[in-house]
């Protein structure tokens, strides 16, 4: 079957001990679009640089009314209280949510679940409404609207962790984004916890 929309969805943050989880979609609007972006690949594949690069030329593009995307974040206190795939459930349902409702906003009324098809990566599922859902294992290597969600949400997600860091620059949040590198447990040993990182995880780490 042949679906008017693809919306691709992917997350990032899943493994990091500080910081939010985020779900990045991404839909193309409008199928000439796709041309634009020939080549491109999922976040992991791309250096910091070139993810922006893309980043970029998606937001140009989006401008143009040809594509949308839109990146949701649960912090690091609901991932402690709730778990993290309640948190990651809260920011899919909030991501796909958006880009329905502005494909609807844009002058597509006709548009119902019948003709969207949502592409996820890994194990993600969509709320069982998206009747015409497909989890694709490596999704982000696979579907071009996956690897799209993945860097907008990859990107905003490194942003967030900078404009982070220079509340809290004795961690080196803008250079690890929370993930758990040697550095980031020498700053923990030195200074201890912040109200960032993610207390879950570190327990199990016996932190």
């Amino acid at each position: 079957m042949i679906y008017r929309y693809s919306i691709g969805i992917d997350e990032v943050g899943r493994g990091p001990i500080a910081g939010p989880v985020a779900v990045g979609a991404f839909v193309f609007l409008d199928n000439s679009a796709r041309s634009f972006f020939k080549g491109v690949k999922e976040s992991k594949q791309l250096n910091e640089e070139k993810r922006e690069e893309w980043f970029v030329k998606i937001c140009q593009t989006q401008e143009k009314g040809l594509v949308d995307f839109y990146v949701s974040f649960q912090n690091e206190k609901v991932i402690d209280e709730k778990g993290l795939s309640f948190a990651i459930k809260k920011c899919l349902e909030n991501s796909l949510n958006k880009i329905y409702k502005n494909i609807i906003k844009n002058g597509k009324s006709e548009i119902d679940f019948k003709n969207v098809q949502v592409l996820l990566d890994g194990g993600l599922k969509a709320p069982v409404e998206y009747k015409n859902q497909k989890t694709i294992i490596k999704g982000d290597e696979k579907e071009t609207v996956i690897a799209m969600a993945s860097i907008c949400a990859k990107v905003l997600r490194d942003r967030k962790m900078k404009k982070l860091a220079k509340k809290y620059p004795e961690y080196g949040f803008d250079i690890h984004k929370g993930y758990g590198t040697k550095g980031h447990y020498e700053a923990i040993s030195r200074q201890g916890l912040c109200t960032l990182h993610r207390t879950s995880f570190l327990r199990k780490r016996g932190i």
